[in-house]
């Protein structure tokens, strides 16, 4: 060996052995979604401190560890991974196994990472962390039997074991495997019948094979499930998914006075309260978590929501106005204080709310209101000068600024100004397949069934599939013309793309009755109804209905239709034309 390459080593040997015993508990990310941290700033052990071991290596395997180090320092990963797992292989030795395992996992290096994970595992028998992680690589790479066995030796450590991730790492894999993985679990929960780890992981899996009952069955028979967190959680949420609500409030109830200062089970709580409609309880379970956990703005407009929701207004805004200050949630703070000050009458302070939200999820809506505002003021001109505006400061957003402006005139009986404005937007998009659809449906507001088929049959030329412009001119065809067979063609195509359509299945019915196929008619337009009552498949059922002879069922379709929307011109045009009154 040359001189000065002994000296290089020994001078950075200090820096070398601080390295060697870098150890600690590595976050998976993938299962924590924590961050992960660079290879060279591993967290520090969770275990009990051990004293320190210092290994002895040869001068060549330590002149490669030097490269590896100084290679790090210089964001060379490649180098130090490919020296530390050549060494981890070569020495057997668990620190640098430990330490060309973080880098791999760091680069995402799997496969490198599996194997050094192994070595440092079966070289640290006693280290929780090595077992665990040799688990996890394992459970990845679909080694799930070999994965169990490491983890069963966390499970013998008391340690913090990953039986949810085994299970959930198992859902894309085939039957068979998650079959043998199931085998593992039922070998381990009859030596640790009450682990609520094993519990938990065991019915996720039943959970992925849709055993949900057998899942649910194995949470209720052990007790684990009553008062170990994770397992208590899952039996809710269970309980949820199989319509069974109420049964998993009092569970999560017993499981906060238990485990009190649990944020998730009071979460949970929380937002089961909301979704049973219990809407001041769940007030005060918000209101009691942001005591708890002040610096949690995520809590705080969950808050501000369910005010919202229970029309607490000025809770509402007093949260609102708290998240606006603090910096979070901005947009959507202004946003809701638009709608608070709408329900309060305040129109100019919800103008104001509304403009002060940015781009992002809620700036179309936030400016869909004030255009709705301003139109229904009569502030037309007003209502446009604002959205031509909003399109020079956020030109991403213009063409979905040309539909909204549109559909805003065209819902303020503006047919005129609605065509103007498509218009403008397709000389600078006229390619735009959304704009060439809403001046279809612009033109047949005007009563100019030629312009609304011509967009139509372009939209389709370039999408052929695309459902809504197929059904969009078969229901014309069926409704404004005799075209039927041309109709019908158009509108099975859409059906048969987009089968569960509410809009085409009502289409479907439509053309039926124009055909006189009034049993089939009658058939879709009630499948129509089910998956979406609206006012318009109403009509249209009640008048298939009538003319089937059905006209006391009919009038009471038509009753629960006008319910919903009294001045709607096809329910007022079809009570006219069958029973001469507009209204029943």
């Amino acid at each position: 060996m040359q001189r000065g390459r002994f000296d290089l080593m020994t001078k950075y040997l200090a820096l070398l052995t601080t390295a060697l015993l870098l150890g600690g508990c590595q976050n998976l990310a993938s299962h924590t979604n924590s961050e992960q941290s660079k290879p060279e700033q591993a967290a520090p052990a969770t275990a009990p401190a051990q004293p320190e071991k210092y290994g002895s290596f040869r001068e060549d395997t330590l002149y490669d560890l030097l490269v590896a180090e100084l290679a790090g320092q210089r964001n060379r990963f490649d180098i130090a991974l490919a020296n530390y797992v050549e060494q981890a292989q070569s020495t057997q030795d668990p620190g640098v196994a430990e330490r060309a395992f973080r880098i791999a996992e760091y680069l995402g290096a799997d496969s490198s990472a599996l194997d050094t994970s192994v070595i440092w595992a079966k070289n640290a028998p006693d280290n929780l962390d090595a077992q665990r992680a040799a688990a996890i690589m394992l459970a990845r790479a679909g080694q799930y039997d070999e994965s169990m066995t490491y983890m069963e030796k966390v499970l013998q450590g008391q340690g913090d074991t990953h039986f949810d991730f085994l299970a959930l790492s198992a859902a894309e894999t085939d039957a068979d495997t998650r079959a043998g993985l199931l085998k593992s679990f039922d070998r381990l929960q009859a030596k640790y019948p009450e682990n609520g780890q094993l519990l938990f992981g065991k019915a996720l899996l039943l959970q992925q094979d849709g055993r949900v009952d057998e899942a649910l069955k194995l949470l209720e028979d052990h007790s684990a499930a009553r008062h170990e967190v994770a397992p208590l959680l899952l039996r809710a949420r269970m309980l949820q998914s199989l319509g069974r609500s109420k049964e998993a409030l009092p569970l999560l109830a017993n499981g906060i006075k238990e485990h009190p200062d649990d944020k998730r089970l009071r979460l949970a709580h929380a937002r089961l309260l909301v979704e049973l409609n219990k809407l001041d309880q769940a007030k005060q379970e918000f209101a009691d978590l942001v005591a708890q956990f002040p610096d949690d703005d995520d809590l705080r407009f969950s808050l501000a929501l369910v005010c919202l929701e229970a029309e607490a207004w000025s809770d509402a805004r007093t949260y609102l106005e708290d998240l606006v200050q603090r910096g979070s949630h901005v947009d959507a703070a202004h946003f809701n204080l638009g709608r608070v000050a709408e329900e309060l009458n305040e129109t100019e302070q919800a103008l104001t709310q509304y403009a002060l939200v940015g781009p992002g999820s809620d700036y179309l809506p936030a400016q869909q209101r004030q255009a709705e505002i301003l139109m229904g003021q009569g502030r037309f001109e007003e209502a446009k000068t604002l959205l031509a505006a909003s399109r020079q400061r956020q030109p991403d957003y213009a063409v979905q600024l040309y539909l909204l402006e549109a559909e805003s005139l065209t819902n303020n009986n503006q047919p005129e100004a609605a065509w103007n404005t498509i218009q403008q937007g397709l000389k600078l998009y006229p390619s735009d397949l959304n704009l060439l659809y809403t001046r279809a449906m612009v033109s047949e507001k005007r009563g100019d069934l030629g312009q609304l088929e011509k967009d139509l049959r372009l939209i389709l030329k370039q999408d052929p599939d695309n459902a809504m412009a197929l059904n969009a001119l078969g229901y014309t065809l069926a409704d404004r013309t005799t075209r039927y067979a041309e109709a019908r063609t158009l509108i099975e195509k859409a059906h048969q793309i987009n089968p569960d359509d509410p809009a085409i299945l009502d289409s479907m019915g439509w053309v039926n009755y124009r055909q006189g196929k009034l049993e089939l008619a009658e058939q879709y337009l009630r499948q129509a109804l089910q998956r979406f009552p609206d006012t318009e498949i109403g009509a249209h059922l009640g008048e298939v209905l009538w003319v089937r002879g059905k006209k006391q069922e009919a009038r009471k379709v038509w009753a629960a239709a006008a319910e919903q929307s009294p001045d709607n011109a096809v329910l007022r045009s079809t009570l006219k034309r069958l029973t001469g009154s507009e209204t029943l």
